[in-house]
């Protein structure tokens, strides 16, 4: 199984971990991976990064696709792909959540199936540089001709000869945009994902492969788990450490009645748990939101204690059906446990 280092996005502060991924690196990681939400971009870090690394691939996770037009974000991963040597750039995309989209972007939530359909299909038409681009899609069209068009847009190519399979990761969670995964993606950053997990989405996955006539499968899909990593020797004090930000996203990451991250954990059978989290979050009863969190839940999506338990239950990640894992920690300890879990080849 290979492995990749999450960053994630800025607090209030920007701070890049540059040896940290450089150490990652070292230690033989195949990928290391930004976000977005809102404050630091997602694409930007990776362009610094690039003059920093050698080799490491560099993965966004995600774009937002409210953020950017499928243009910028095709120009932005071709950009930063080209600038890093050709054939390191991942472009992981997503919806984000209506919250963000129409709150922080202005941008109409519409067809979120169709939205991610149009834009992936653009982006590779850029990509490829066939000929001047033209779309006509249910949610996004080229040229445009909606309200406020003068009806002059004119179709264009790259001026750019960009590296025409610049692969696309969706992160999706529910059945049909699963689906739409495995038929238009190359490979799926899997809301959720934890060992036992794949066969809730094998009957997605194969429904989507078999919309491609055979041209993708499982032999040549990415799936790109995330996991949580906490090396301490009291595996309670690592579960509380991490107890917090699941509160935050089921409690509070998304409208009250449209949380993916509280139907994750319903879907898993922890409704009461998710129902009381969220009532406490939104009562501004953070700690109380932390604490309601069952130490189950947060043990099943997390490598937590002491190296030889971490190392001993990455086994079941590696059972998972995941191709690659993300390590989330900022701790090099943890960097360090995972490389000899993972058994990688140090340079």
């Amino acid at each position: 199984m290979k492995l990749g280092l999450s960053l994630g996005y800025s607090g209030g502060q920007l701070k890049l971990p540059v040896e940290l991924v450089q150490r990652a690196e070292r230690l033989g990681y195949d990928s290391v991976w930004t976000a977005e939400a809102y404050g630091s971009d997602a694409i930007t870090p990776l362009a610094y990064l690039a003059a920093k690394t050698e080799r490491i691939k560099l993965g966004t996770a995600i774009m937002q696709l409210a953020a950017r037009t499928p243009a910028n974000a095709a120009m932005s991963a071709a950009t930063v792909d080209a600038l890093a040597g050709g054939g390191r750039f991942i472009a992981g995309i997503g919806v984000s959540g209506p919250q963000i989209v129409e709150g922080w972007y202005g941008q109409p939530w519409g067809r979120p199936y169709w939205r991610i359909k149009d834009y992936v299909e653009i982006m590779r038409k850029i990509f490829e540089r066939e000929g001047p681009v033209t779309h006509d899609g249910k949610e996004i069209s080229l040229p445009f001709k909606g309200e406020g068009a003068l009806g002059v847009g004119k179709p264009l190519k790259s001026i750019l000869h960009m590296n025409p399979k610049i692969p696309i990761y969706l992160g999706t969670g529910n059945e049909a945009t699963v689906k739409l995964t495995a038929e238009i993606a190359d490979g799926w950053l899997p809301l959720g994902f934890v060992p036992g997990a794949l066969p809730e989405y094998q009957g997605w996955l194969e429904e989507g492969f078999k919309r491609t006539n055979g041209r993708r499968s499982m032999k040549n899909f990415e799936i790109q788990a995330s996991v949580h990593v906490e090396v301490n020797d009291d595996v309670r004090s690592a579960l509380d450490k991490l107890k917090p930000e699941v509160a935050l996203y089921v409690g509070g990451m998304g409208h009250k009645d449209k949380n993916f991250h509280k139907d994750m954990m319903i879907r898993r059978g922890y409704q009461d748990a998710a129902d009381r989290i969220q009532e406490l979050f939104l009562a501004h009863r953070k700690d109380e939101a932390a604490a309601a969190v069952p130490d189950e839940w947060v043990d099943r999506k997390s490598l937590v204690g002491p190296p030889a338990r971490i190392k001993q239950r990455y086994k079941d990640w590696e059972e998972s059906g995941a191709t690659s894992l993300t390590v989330r920690s900022a701790d090099p300890a943890a960097i360090e446990v995972m490389a000899e879990a993972a058994r990688l080849n140090r340079r």
